[in-house]
């Protein structure tokens, strides 16, 4: 009796883990979406946002008989709110991957709390270089950018191009100072020379005047500048009243003018040289069609921010199909990450397995204009631009 009470016991057991597997098996694979949806950065969130959904409607929601639902969470552009957000999405919501995150000090607060629970992130925006430099983690991978990533062929490029003096300027934090530094250092090492520097404090800066005289005492060739969102369509603005339009070459990071707001700038952005990942102008097959069907469906171009976000899509799409939709193992859903290449709307891009960041092209662009708006032309493409670990180690 005891004998068949122990079969009949293993029996139920075994149909147990076998319903238990199947329904595993047939259940969603949760993918958190961490961005801000509301605050200074809540823009920048919801054209993510809206590029993410793009994305897996166009390479699946759907991988190994599995849903892919899509979990939001609000990192409200503050990194308490950021680390409060992604422990819900973890702890709570039980996702099997995040992917987002617009700042790089949302970044730098959830980043050792996403290393300790192993969940792999995937970064849409945030650039701090230390992210895939000395604070690495075999868990995040960027799709985006390093700042340093975007900046560093462009020191050379300027003094080739007849630069010899640069003025250089930024908010005072992290992310212009890497840039800066980035900048300095190819610009100086090709021939040129520094004159002067202004670091204004970040998100108090209501008049650049002051900042704009130091640049006409200094007399540079060209200024090399980091500004983004509404600081840079008030700086383009700035720039233009003071009369420094024809007297200076302005360049800088590209963000200076984003396909968000160049429009917004008009004419005082004309002439402006910048260095980004991507350009709304880049002359593909795959950049025309994603544009035509961006525009389709929200009525303006596709930015820089949109096409990361949708290029994520595209990568984690493609891993989960690698691993046949297994979720379990995580490590092997990052090292699949690593055998994924493909050419997107920006061009040909993998992640790079010494770092976990993206290996793309940078484009130089100046704007011009064309009829009664403006936008970005290209100039110039450096050749899928790859970080050096900068004391990473995987």
């Amino acid at each position: 009796m005891n004998g068949k009470r122990i079969m009949a016991a293993a029996l139920a057991a075994a149909l147990l883990a076998g319903t238990t597997a199947a329904a595993n098996a047939q259940s969603d694979i949760k993918i958190g979406v961490l961005l801000p949806y509301s605050g200074v950065f809540g823009g920048l969130g919801k054209d993510q946002d809206a590029a993410i959904e793009m994305g897996f409607d166009d390479f699946g929601r759907e991988v190994a008989d599995r849903g892919i639902t899509l979990v939001k969470a609000d990192t409200e552009s503050k990194p308490n709110a950021g680390l409060a957000a992604v422990k819900k999405l973890i702890l709570r919501d039980k996702v099997d991957l995040v992917v987002g995150i617009i700042s790089s000090g949302v970044l730098a607060a959830v980043r050792d709390y996403v290393h300790g629970s192993e969940t792999p992130l995937i970064v849409t925006n945030a650039g701090n270089v230390d992210i895939t430099g000395e604070r690495c983690s075999p868990w995040i991978v960027r799709t985006s950018f390093s700042n340093a990533q975007i900046v560093r062929d462009m020191g050379p490029w300027m003094a080739g191009e007849g630069y010899g003096t640069a003025f250089l300027m930024a908010f005072d934090y992290a992310a212009g100072h890497q840039m800066m530094d980035t900048f300095r250092e190819g610009f100086e090492a090709s021939g040129g020379r520094i004159v002067g520097e202004a670091y204004p404090p970040l998100g108090e800066t209501k008049d650049f005047g002051p900042y704009l005289a130091q640049v006409k005492a200094a007399d540079p060739d060209t200024v090399f500048v980091f500004f983004a969102g509404g600081p840079a369509i008030k700086f383009a603005k700035e720039w233009a009243a003071f009369g420094m339009k024809d007297e200076v070459q302005l360049s800088g990071a590209g963000w200076l003018n984003s396909a968000l707001y160049v429009k917004k700038q008009g004419a005082d952005a004309v002439g402006t040289l910048g260095a980004l990942n991507y350009y709304p102008s880049i002359d593909t097959p795959e950049n025309h069609a994603w544009q035509e069907k961006f525009r389709a469906a929200h009525g303006r171009d596709g930015s820089e921010f949109g096409v990361a976000a949708y290029d994520s899509a595209r990568l984690i799409v493609s891993a989960l199909e690698a691993t046949g939709g297994n979720t379990d193992d995580k490590a092997a859903i990052v090292k699949a990450m690593h055998a994924v290449e493909f050419t997107g709307p920006r061009g040909p891009l993998r992640i790079d397995p010494m770092t976990n960041n993206v290996i793309q092209n940078i484009y130089v662009a100046q704007v011009e204009a064309r009829g009664d708006s403006v936008a970005a032309a290209i100039r110039h493409t450096f050749p899928a631009v790859q970080d050096p670990p900068n004391g990473c180690t995987l």
